[in-house]
């Protein structure tokens, strides 16, 4: 062994890196004095329950005062204040944090906790100040206040001061560049973003400037609906009211508090980038919660406050460890199991905010397992089916209820106004359900006699009106799965419903659909062909389109002119490809020219056009008229079927408006001769 020592580090080399990249952004420096300031009372309060100060701590406050002419800022507090021995251990001595040797000589003697651990936050002024000075007077008798001094290099100065009253003062004169901090309405926004909820009034200009109140910290049994709402709308202005929350109150197995709320889902919403606020001992830290709460959660609004949860240094990020990641899964199960209850317990009230509600339950279950377990027989889909109880909608003042992770037991507590209770005064109106909803196990119970582990479902109300018609006149249960997320949602049941098929209504026609014995009806004897045989043979040859698969069938119905004449179908295996390929390739699905067109030779149109055209007159080298308008009636009736699954073009639509202005044409020309 050549040598043996301890590694020195100088703070000529230390001093420019805490100055100049100890902080993203230069302004955290309000926030880091700020909260000195905060810690600096709560000290104060707990030596005065401790019994080592009987004088009067007075009405606590911190004062922001401003000198344009002298280019100075300044932080002061009534706290407990520093003697020239502190000064030289908790300011010389870099990173050598006071809050944490505090911590351990006062354990228990506050309720407000001490927000300061690194021991760095006072040079972050050096970042926008070419000179500090710190004024101070201890709160012990017989003190002397102290004065100290640093341009910003590794020298200081220390000297009595003239100070008389309790507390500490830091002045910051600014350096050039950094003039915006002495704008009043500059420090105001600081303070709202950063201390608005610090539990000391903050004044300038003589004007408190915070809120103080952090309503996350309170006894849930203290909020009203009221306050909660209040909330809200400080955090996010000009939206519309939330569901409903969740308020998180624990100290095990983290201490958590917080206040959860499930916005009204908006289509400009960017659900992959996070609304919720961390906080840490009422200092806000950062908008950016990606790390902690779980992808599914991201949409969700309100506050997270935790000292359990691990930051760099700065605070503006998280260190990554696994306590976070536990922290993410404790909150996504008090998140299920606040929807398990509402739905156990206010079913309706459940339904209604459904539409909203279940964005975050899918995505949350496409990517969630443990949450999908939590949750998998909660989920519901809209459906055609008459429900008891149900399909009249819900009433229009539900309120909704809160539920809050109590510390003792780990289990959850009920603080949900009740009716005679001074906190229901209000309620939130929500729009009534005005179609039944379901959950899958219903639907396959109620639907196993007529036809077992098969789920009809419609991904477009508008545009499959048609096809969902000819479900119900049957009595097929019809489920619709038309959000964003279901197509990819659709794939997922199906994995974990290995034994159910799912068929959208325009894929293909259940048999319950179809009359078989009209459909095999023999109508020419001289042919030997059934009407059926006939019809196709019409519709090849008047759309010429050999890739669109003509199937003849009757479609039973006690009133055929109520069904379609024809329907364009889609198998549900090729269709789903195309789409899979599509997304994959980041592109538009076009529509296939590979189709199926279902004409219903039971309609009266149809007969009247097969009829129409047995009768029509040969003529060598041309087309009857009669042949004429028939051909154009087939492409008439294709292209209705066709706009119930795709859009025309320009063009597309141009040809459609003038065949269609052709064949009433045609048709008066007949009807008046």
């Amino acid at each position: 062994m050549l040598e043996q020592g301890t590694i020195s580090i100088h703070t000529e080399n230390i001093f420019p890196i805490i100055k100049k990249s100890l902080y993203s952004d230069h302004q955290i420096f309000l926030r880091e004095l700020v909260s000195n300031a905060v810690d600096a009372i709560q000290k104060l309060k707990m030596v005065s329950r401790a019994g080592d100060y009987t004088g009067d701590i007075g009405e606590p406050e911190i004062v922001i005062a401003i000198d344009k002419d002298n280019k100075t800022l300044s932080i002061s507090d009534n706290g407990i204040g520093m003697t020239a021995d502190e000064v030289k251990k908790y300011i010389n001595q870099v990173a050598f944090s006071s809050a944490e040797e505090f911590i351990h000589k006062y354990q228990g003697k506050s309720d407000q906790p001490i927000i300061g651990h690194f021991g760095l936050g006072f040079y972050s002024s050096f970042m926008v100040a070419q000179k500090v000075e710190i004024d101070t007077l201890s709160y012990q008798e017989g003190a002397q206040a102290v004065h100290w001094s640093c341009d910003g290099s590794p020298a200081f100065t220390l000297d009595e001061s003239s100070r008389t009253t309790r507390g500490t003062t830091i002045t910051l004169t600014l350096q050039g560049e950094e003039e915006e901090f002495l704008e009043s309405a500059r420090i105001k926004n600081l303070v709202k973003t950063y201390c608005d909820f610090m539990p000391v009034p903050i004044k300038l200009d003589g004007e408190v400037v915070n809120k103080q109140k952090a309503p996350w910290r309170e006894s849930p049994n203290n909020l009203t609906k009221e306050d909660y709402l209040e909330f809200y709308r400080y955090l996010y202005p000009f939206q519309e009211e939330p569901l409903l929350w969740v308020h998180l109150n624990t100290d095990y197995p983290f201490i958590i508090n917080g206040i959860l709320y499930f916005p009204k889902m908006r289509p400009d919403v960017d659900v992959t980038k996070g609304q919720i606020k961390l906080f840490c001992n009422q200092v806000f830290v950062s908008d950016n919660c990606e790390e902690i709460i779980p992808q599914f959660l991201m949409p969700m609004r309100g506050v997270i406050d935790s000292t359990d949860i691990p930051l760099n240094v700065s605070r503006s990020a998280l260190q990554g460890d696994r306590t976070v990641k536990r922290i993410g899964d404790y909150i996504a199960k008090k998140v299920g199991d606040r929807l398990k209850e509402l739905f156990r317990d206010n079913r309706e009230q459940y339904t209604s905010i459904w539409k909203d509600l279940g964005t975050f339950v899918k995505f949350g279950v496409l990517n969630d397992d443990k949450f999908k377990k939590q949750i998998e027989d909660i989920i519901i889909f809209r459906t055609t089916k008459a429900i008891a109880n149900v399909e009249s909608g819900v009433e229009n003042s539900e309120t909704p209820s809160v539920q809050v992770q109590s510390s003792e037991d780990d289990a959850w507590q009920d603080v949900t106004p009740t009716p005679n209770s001074p906190q229901s005064t209000d309620t939130i109106n929500h729009v009534s359900t005005q179609s039944p909803y379901t959950t899958l196990k219903e639907y396959l119970e109620r639907n196993k006699e007529r036809h077992e582990n098969r789920v009809f479902y419609s991904t477009d109300e508008a545009s499959q009106a048609t096809y969902i018609e000819l479900h119900k006149n049957q009595g097929l249960e019809v489920l619709f799965m038309d959000s964003f997320i279901d197509t990819h949602f659709i794939n997922f049941l199906e994995r974990e419903y290995n034994d159910v098929k799912f068929t959208r209504v325009d894929s293909d026609l259940d048999n319950t659909l179809l009359d078989k014995d009209k459909a095999q009806e023999i109508v020419d004897p001289k042919t030997n062909k059934t009407r059926s045989e006939s019809i196709k043979e019409l519709f090849e040859k008047s759309l010429n389109k050999p890739k669109v698969n003509i199937r003849t069938e009757a479609l039973k119905s006690d009133d055929p002119q109520g069904t379609p004449p024809a329907m364009v179908l889609l198998p549900e295996i090729l269709r789903r490809l195309r789409e899979m390929n599509a997304m994959m390739t980041q592109q538009t699905a076009e529509f296939p020219e590979d189709h199926i067109l279902l004409v219903n030779t039971a309609h009266p149109l149809i007969q009247n056009l097969a009829h129409l055209s047995q009768g029509s007159i040969i003529q060598e080298d041309s087309e009857s008229p009669t042949d004429q308008l028939v051909k154009m009636i087939c492409q008439h009736v294709y292209d209705l079927a066709l706009m119930t699954q795709k859009g025309f073009d320009a063009d597309g639509m141009k040809s459609f408006v003038e065949r269609s202005n052709e064949v009433l044409t045609k048709l008066t020309e007949q009807a008046s001769k």
